[in-house]
């Protein structure tokens, strides 16, 4: 049904389907940062979540970023549905690749907490002893390597997330095809992901459009219950 996440970075969960779902990504934040004192905001999502990135390259190569998001989806008919919250915080490296005022190559470590719940009020018809919910914390570990090309109106990158997903404090009693789904996420819970993305930008020179589109890869399970592409859409704006 749904995952859950909250940013400050970013973060990543949320869906609506008739079966469970234990994670959702979320937009990468891809600042492409150049220079000393520059700042690059972004404000993302879709029709079931809502992001907020930040970007600071504190001196000519060392970058600091931040993602938040919200994942409230609607429930369906039948009241199936869930949501989540997920913090994000990074550093890192960025460089003009051979001087070129428009080639950006940069890479991040990242870290982000969240939690996520669903909620399936539809089981209990087959399952009316459960309570159809399950809850979880979750922790994200791993780096994001991005290079692109900008100017003051458009830019391209592409990216990549290559992370550490792991889920703890899994309670709730929530029965699908007929297995506890507790016990399958602590089966599940942790999971080794790849995320590559592209980001196009287009605009004026401090605020621009922005739209990604990338695709989760869980290299630990290909059947792990999880959304596989993502795409967002969001209003970008760069300061210096």
């Amino acid at each position: 049904m749904k995952i859950s996440g909250i940013i400050i970075g970013i973060g990543i969960l949320s869906l609506t389907a008739c079966s469970p779902k234990y994670y959702v990504s979320n937009t990468q934040n891809v600042p492409l940062l150049s220079e000393k004192g520059e700042i690059d905001l972004t404000l993302a999502g879709s029709g079931e979540k809502v992001e907020f990135q930040g970007a600071y390259a504190v001196t000519e190569h060392l970058g600091l970023k931040a993602n938040g998001g919200l994942f409230i989806p609607a429930n369906l008919d039948n009241g199936n549905g869930g949501s989540g919250k997920f913090i994000e915080l990074g550093a890192g490296y960025f460089t003009k690749i051979n001087q070129s005022e428009n080639w950006i190559f940069e890479t991040y470590g990242i870290v982000g907490i969240g939690s996520m719940e669903n909620h399936l009020p539809s089981t209990l018809t087959d399952y009316p002893t459960s309570t159809g919910k399950i809850a979880a914390n979750l922790l994200r570990i791993g780096i994001q390597p991005n290079i692109g090309y900008k100017t003051d109106y458009f830019t391209i990158a592409l990216s990549s997330r290559f992370v550490h997903l792991s889920y703890d404090k899994i309670n709730g009693d929530l029965y699908f095809d007929n297995k506890q789904q507790t016990d399958y996420l602590r089966d599940h819970a942790s999971n080794i992901l790849i995320e590559p993305a592209l980001t196009i930008k287009g605009g004026f020179e401090r605020i621009k459009l922005q739209l990604q589109y990338g695709y989760s890869f869980n290299v630990t399970d290909i059947n792990f219950r999880q959304e596989q592409p993502f795409v967002s859409l969001g209003l970008n704006f760069k300061f210096r």
